[in-house]
């Protein structure tokens, strides 16, 4: 749930970009293309992000300029101009950034030190592009529960000293993209602003906080964005015998897994949804939307991911200055802001949404704000209540077709629900947890494949059972599920070769055994199959087929990596990675069909249902596969 806030508005804001802007050609000054291959790369790359100038804290030489406490310090004193105020006036100085100029202290303690600033509380808080927003978020609460009349958050950021030709030269440039791809996306940068539970009353308007809200899905996902690891993330620059050694073997890169980028978008847009089914955003009532995102590729995924939603806001009012600014992760959002407010003529009852997603290990935050007059009497904000939330217009998953007909956007929300609940615990389950973990060993992918084999073989079986149960008025739907088991009706064979390429022992396909989570689960949907018109079936098949398609492809490159197999030893999870999307394409035809006839909304509750208790017996499946869950 947003933390609300009642009292407390926004004072000022501020900025600091290091030197001139720095265009794509003369970037090569600064952040080098090694040979001729990394040019093209850089072009690449470019194209993609959209990006034209950037600043950067370091020379053509790679020495440092300005230090990135000092750029904090630079925005906070832009800030205080802006606000009018003085250091004395400061009660709480917090500051995010996902790395200062010291391993130790704290980047505010570095922050407060360079600011010369007299005795205060200091907050510091380490992350990527959502530690500002945690920093925000800490000052905020302290000035609302009034342990502070005012408050300082800055935010910076200086990826320059990690990226100079320096660091690379003598290495091998096409053996690790990861650890280059960044070099071309990130720049340097501070952003600040102040805080006060003290309406204040200047400019004719004034920016009040209305909520915030920030969740991690570090526990559903790999690694995305890290320093300080090995490529295959095993080992901490920590472990090595001297800091050197780390550096030589590559641990001190800066990495992004960029395989990893489309589910930090499906988790982004689901919360944003979820936001709005619950009232706390109103998409028809957002006038401005900051969205911080790493690239211009990006923007109309998002945008695309909205709409599939149903809870699109117009691209007019999208607000980024990223192409002219560059991506300074956590300081990015406070640049963008001051640089909105200075430039927009904002008008009373507006309101401002911040989207700010982080790649680390999958964080999202988001912030509301709203435009008062700065002579309006302060008023008391209530969080939404049951009876002022909109109807759950509903959210088509990210897995789903994208045109569904409006009558199904309902159903499609509570599916949604259910689904990313199923995701998140997916990941967390023993098994996935050992891969992601690379403890996944080729003993692990062959218990998986042995409780697997005998669930899937039994598909096509339920599915017939449930064709052969449909009656009128649903005798179209028949046709469609016998079809749907048609396609399941040999997969299981495909299963059984990988199995025995990785060196299953079991020669004889039969005496294989689902698990106890599998057996549930065959029972289950074998006695609803044989129920007159079993239209729940639908929300299974949308648990199963969306497993394949969203799940299993984010798995299989990790199997991969972790397990010396040969390739045709992973043919059913390349199948069904790249044809469950068709399969879907068809389950929402049998969805419009029942919809067709359910006057009275069961056959509708029924998949739901039924998804709710598919995904209940699936995790239990998964639950059971480990061999050793710690």
């Amino acid at each position: 749930m947003p933390t609300v806030f009642h009292r407390t508005w926004l004072q000022g804001t501020g900025r600091f970009l290091p030197g001139a802007a720095v265009d794509n050609t003369a970037m090569d000054a600064y952040i080098a293309p090694l040979n001729r291959i990394s040019g093209r790369i850089k072009r690449r790359i470019l194209a993609e992000n959209g990006i034209q100038s950037r600043h950067y804290a370091i020379d053509a030489d790679g020495r440092t300029v300005h230090s990135c406490a000092g750029m904090a310090v630079r925005a906070i004193h832009d800030c205080l101009a802006d606000a009018g105020s003085r250091l004395p006036d400061i009660g709480l100085l917090a500051c995010g950034s996902s790395g200062g100029d010291a391993l130790m202290p704290g980047f505010a303690s570095m922050v407060h030190g360079e600011l010369a600033a007299p005795p205060m509380q200091v907050h510091s808080s380490h992350g990527i592009c959502a530690s500002g927003v945690a920093a925000w978020e800490s000052a905020a609460a302290a000035v609302e529960l009034g342990a502070h009349e005012r408050a300082l958050v800055a935010a910076a950021e200086m990826p320059s000293r990690l990226f100079k030709r320096s660091r690379y030269a003598g290495r091998d440039y096409d053996a690790d993209f990861d650890a280059h791809f960044l070099r071309w996306m990130l720049s340097d940068g501070a952003g600040a602003l102040q805080l006060t539970s003290t309406a204040p009353r200047h400019d004719g308007v004034r920016l009040r906080l209305r909520f915030m809200h920030q969740r991690s899905f570090a526990g559903d996902y790999p690694v995305c964005m890290q320093l300080g690891l090995t490529p295959d993330r095993a080992r901490s620059h920590l472990d090595y015998a001297a800091w050197r050694d780390a550096e030589a073997d590559g641990a001190l890169f800066l990495r992004q897994d960029i395989r990893l980028l489309p589910h930090l978008f499906d988790v982004g847009v689901h919360e944003y949804a979820s936001l709005c089914h619950a009232g706390w955003i109103q998409p028809d009532r957002v006038d401005h939307f900051l969205c911080h995102y790493s690239s211009e590729r990006f923007a109309p995924v998002v945008e695309e991911l909205m709409a599939k939603a149903g809870l699109a806001i117009p691209r007019e009012r999208w607000y980024s200055n990223l192409t002219q600014r560059g991506n300074t992760g956590a300081a990015s959002i406070f640049v963008m802001l001051d640089e909105f407010r200075r430039t927009h003529a904002l008008t009373p009852g507006e309101r401002i949404l911040c989207f700010i997603p982080e790649s680390g290990r999958f964080t999202v935050a988001f912030v509301m704000l709203e435009v008062e007059a700065a002579d309006e009497a302060p008023a008391e904000r209530s969080p939404p209540s049951s009876t002022s939330r909109p109807a759950p217009d509903g959210i088509a998953p990210p897995h789903d077709p994208a045109d569904a007909p409006a009558a199904l956007r309902h159903l499609l929300g509570e599916l949604a629900t259910i689904w990313h609940d199923y995701r998140s615990r997916a990941w967390r389950t023993p098994m996935i947890r050992k891969l992601r973990e690379r403890r996944f060993g080729i003993e692990d992918y062959r218990q998986w494949m042995q409780h697997w084999i005998p669930q899937v073989r039994e598909g096509s079986k339920w599915m017939r059972e449930g064709a052969a149960s449909v009656r009128a008025p649903y005798d179209a739907l028949a046709g469609l599920i016998e079809t749907h088991a048609g396609d399941e009706q040999d997969d299981y064979m495909i299963l059984f070769e990988d199995y025995r390429k990785a060196g299953g022992e079991v020669a004889e396909l039969d005496a294989l055994r689902r698990n106890p989570g599998g057996e549930a689960l065959n029972s289950y949907l074998h006695a609803l199959a044989a129920t007159p018109n079993p239209l729940g079936l639908l929300g299974a098949i949308y648990i199963i087929e969306g497993t394949g398609q969203r799940i299993i492809p984010a798995l299989l490159p990790l199997m991969k990596a972790s397990l010396a197999l040969p390739a045709d030893a992973f043919r059913f999870l390349e199948y069904h990675g790249e044809n469950d999307a068709h399969h879907l394409a068809r389950w929402l035809r049998a969805v419009e069909i029942v919809f067709e006839h359910d006057a009275d909304g069961r056959g509708a509750r029924a998949i739901i249902d039924t998804a709710r208790r598919t995904a209940e017996l699936y995790l239990m499946q998964f639950d059971h596969l480990a061999i050793d869950p710690e």
